[in-house]
């Protein structure tokens, strides 16, 4: 009986502790069925991010299909990779910089104009000259990673989208 209890109080315990959180799952979006057939366009249509975008229509149940007027569009306008400095060392180089990663895109509806939307992923990255080789690799994994999340917020954004 106390093994029960014991249970009871680690199961509700961890089920708060997520509540409160803000866990959300991930990658599971219910976007409007009249999206449910869209046209893809993109200045670079073998890009990172239009692969990206792409995989994730796919998995959500979206056709991508030709361009046409009675069909709604998302266009990946632009994205391009930032830095600034944060932070440097005594001796006046760099220590740590901001990634900032920009997309703009815009989502038209037929018969409507086309609504713009932007999406910024910031991330810190700390560098290290001694450490020449991990930090570019550290730095195509956090580019991919932005890339993956700017990808979800896009299909965040297409889930939001009012269809009248």
């Amino acid at each position: 009986m106390l093994i029960k209890r014991i249970c009871f109080a680690m199961m509700a315990l961890l089920i708060l502790s997520s509540a409160g959180c803000g866990f959300t799952l991930q990658r599971s979006y219910s976007i409007p069925t009249a999206l449910g057939h869209l046209s893809l366009s993109s200045s670079d249509q073998y890009s990172e991010l239009t692969r990206l975008v792409r995989e994730r229509l796919r998995l959500n149940s979206i056709v991508v299909i030709e361009a046409a007027d009675d069909v709604p569009a998302l266009r990946l306008l632009h994205d391009s990779l930032e830095r600034s400095t944060l932070s440097l060392y005594p001796t006046g180089n760099v220590a740590e910089y901001e990634l900032i990663y920009l997309v703009e895109f815009a989502v038209a509806l037929p018969g409507k104009e086309a609504q713009a939307f932007k999406v910024d992923i910031r991330r810190d990255y700390l560098d290290d000259p001694r450490t020449a080789l991990a930090k570019s690799r550290e730095m195509e994994l956090l580019t991919k990673e932005m890339r993956i999340q700017a990808a979800d917020k896009i299909l965040q954004t297409l889930a939001a989208t009012e269809v009248d």
